[in-house]
């Protein structure tokens, strides 16, 4: 008896501390799951884990898994996380749910997107397929902002290598809503947070498997200059974080670099760090280095007053 009192005692602390956290909810990403584009057939999806990630492939139906945190310890700032995989797979756990997590212990509500694997098999258009589903997921977010005690002005955008392409062309595509929009509702992100992101389609920087997966094999030369997201940056573009290594072997360190001078070019606020080892992929920890780029993350919302509460 005074053992499951002294656990009742405990989990109530731990309550009134903040501690405790919704369960996650994995919700269809577009009402009635009527996903524009798709066309007729089975739904091939794969999940396996391979080294310790878990990887999705061949998605067809795009979702949006909620991380919301305690009522008592949200500060209204959202984030929608774009996990990587060169448009070829999605590797949700380490550049998606667990990071969601953490923006969860800082009061920030976390959306984990698993996005639409770009497949002419699938999908009338494969090469819009993607951002239709991040503008999707700005839009719920934006739309049920006041019953998830989020701040609409406060909705951001994350993504990592080729997510971290979908993010950055959410962040400077958004005047071109290609979802049905009846309310007209901004799908423009408020901040984007970058990390080791492909940008570009200049053949010296390009990580040329994620544009063949996402424009095909023989993209025509508007195309390529439409998605290289260093040339769309203009003044309307959101305040950026990026983070890179100077080793990365798989997407060049120049893909946030130019990236991060265009933003310069147009006064937009930006934030780099170029770490001097990490290769690609590490996610939120690079185990070359002590730092934790995810401080310096938080650091950067706190000095632009995305997390007022704190």
């Amino acid at each position: 008896m005074k053992r499951h009192l002294l656990i009742i005692l405990v989990l109530f602390a731990l309550t009134r501390m903040g501690y405790t956290q919704n369960k996650p909810v994995e919700m269809p990403l577009y009402p009635e799951n009527k996903v524009p584009g798709n066309l007729p057939g089975p739904d091939e999806e794969k999940s396996e884990s391979n080294g310790g990630i878990l990887r999705i492939s061949k998605i067809k139906t795009p979702t949006l898994t909620a991380y919301l945190p305690p009522a008592d310890k949200a500060n209204g700032t959202a984030v929608i996380i774009c996990p990587g995989g060169g448009y070829s797979i999605v590797a949700i756990d380490h550049e998606g749910f667990k990071v969601a997590e953490k923006f969860n212990e800082m009061g920030v509500a976390a959306f984990v997107l698993k996005y639409r694997i770009p497949d002419k098999k699938n999908q009338t258009d494969p090469s819009i397929t993607p951002l239709q589903d991040a503008q999707q997921a700005i839009l719920t977010v934006r739309a049920n902002a006041e019953k998830w005690n989020i701040d609409p002005s406060r909705i951001g955008i994350m993504g990592f290598s080729a997510g971290g392409h979908l993010a950055s062309t959410a962040g400077t595509h958004f005047e071109h809503s290609l979802i049905n929009n009846p309310a007209q509702i901004s799908v423009r992100p408020d901040f984007m947070i970058l990390i080791y992101p492909v940008i570009s389609a200049d053949i010296a920087i390009t990580h040329s498997g994620s544009f063949k997966n996402l424009l095909g094999a023989n993209p025509s030369a508007e195309q390529l200059n439409l998605y290289s997201n260093e040339k769309q940056v203009t003044a309307k573009t959101p305040p950026s974080f990026l983070v890179h290594a100077s080793d990365d072997g798989g997407v060049s360190a120049n893909n946030s670099i130019v990236f991060y001078q265009a933003l310069l070019k147009n006064k937009i606020p930006a934030e780099l760090h170029i770490y001097q080892n990490g290769g690609h992929g590490f996610g939120m920890h690079n185990a070359t280095t002590k730092d934790e780029w995810m401080e310096r993350c938080k650091n950067w919302l706190v000095k632009n007053g995305w997390l007022k509460n704190q």
